[in-house]
């Protein structure tokens, strides 16, 4: 059974949506279910600082020993950290997603748009668990 902490907002792409000590920024990675079915994680392609992205526009690339999957951006903003540790360590997600696995840390562009992602009760649902 995967970790879905109630806190967090999802997508249907497993995708999750960690709030800051900043209002207007947010922390962005995989859910714990995603990184179960990728496998043993071995590359991230993350974006730059000071990328922008529109809502469900690709950021990245996470590679895994079976599987090449996009990465999509759950809401529009820019990029304004990127979890760095992930080039040399990307099992970190398989180890850690919700803590040392995050990916990219996002200026939101607008904040109605987290009223439009899946808490943790739908994300559960969303996965059949």
């Amino acid at each position: 059974m995967s970790q879905i902490p109630a806190e967090l907002h999802y997508t249907e792409e497993h995708e999750y949506i960690g709030l800051t000590d900043d209002p207007a920024v947010v922390m962005i990675g995989i859910t714990d279910y995603a990184q179960g079915e990728l496998g043993d994680i071995v590359y991230v392609e993350l974006p730059s600082v000071g990328s922008t992205f529109s809502q469900m526009e690709v950021f990245g690339t996470i590679e895994a020993v079976k599987a090449v999957s996009e990465l999509f951006s759950p809401l529009a903003g820019e990029i304004v950290e990127i979890n760095e540790s992930l080039e040399d360590e990307p099992a970190q997600i398989n180890r850690d997603p919700y803590g040392d696995g995050w990916m990219i840390k996002m200026r939101l562009a607008t904040d109605n748009e987290l009223g439009q992602l899946l808490n943790a009760e739908d994300y559960a649902q969303h996965i059949g668990e």
